[in-house]
């Protein structure tokens, strides 16, 4: 059984995924399985990522919510990492959280610093947008500050919340109210993960009124408690 379940989820990305299945394949850490999860893709994905991957899942168009929990219903590992298809991971990514969390049997989920690549040329961060660790929720409130690309998570975590499938978007950003409200969250203040961003097809940019979908998660972490 693999120590880390990998999972890629895709949508007609197959140059952007190719390389994002390379970032996963140069890690230094080989404890692991990579589930990729096509979510209904007609650009030939399955053709190039198909036999890429240790396991591969192709479903109906479903969205994003719908494929992060299919692949993690198909995986084993102790640890959970979900990586964008857009993204990419430092070699040694997985080696430094999987040491992190070994040590540290009590926290559900570290994340990471990242780098920012727009139309191929580096962003540098905004002052907002600085991470931490501890008590988070209410950063979280304000934004999206953890990656979904950058998190390593606990398996009995995910086994408890899962992803809330009728959020077309900000998928993770209820994930992490819902997590940071109980919990709190460790930062790893390195950057193990490349954002590319100003690409076509990025789900933040074709979603209309996305604040709607945060509202929306807000109103349900408040009347969780």
């Amino acid at each position: 059984m693999p120590h880390i379940s990998v999972i890629i989820t895709t949508y007609n990305r197959k140059d952007f995924a190719a390389e994002a299945v390379e970032s996963v394949r140069k890690q230094t850490c080989s404890d692991y399985e990579l589930i990729i999860v096509d979510d209904g893709s007609t650009d030939g994905s399955r053709e190039i990522l198909g036999p890429k991957a240790d396991k591969y899942i192709f479903q109906k168009n479903s969205g994003v919510s719908a494929a992060r929990n299919a692949g993690f219903t198909a995986s084993s590992g102790k640890y959970i990492c979900f990586l964008d298809s857009d993204d990419l991971w430092m070699k040694d990514k997985l080696d430094v959280q999987i040491d992190f969390m070994e040590k540290n049997p009590s926290m559900p989920l570290c994340y990471t610093g990242e780098k920012w690549l727009k139309c191929g040329s580096h962003k540098n961060h905004k002052k907002h947008h600085s991470k931490r660790g501890g008590d988070i929720f209410v950063k979280c409130l304000e934004m999206c500050i953890i990656s979904p690309s950058s998190a390593m998570i606990r398996r009995e975590t995910l086994e408890r919340l899962k992803f809330d499938e009728k959020l077309p978007v900000c998928e993770d950003y209820d994930m992490w109210l819902r997590i940071s409200s109980e919990h709190n969250i460790a930062y790893i203040d390195r950057e193990l993960i490349i954002k590319r961003g100003g690409h076509p097809g990025q789900l933040s940019e074709s979603e209309p009124a996305m604040d709607r979908f945060r509202i929306y998660s807000i109103i349900k972490a408040l009347k969780s408690g």
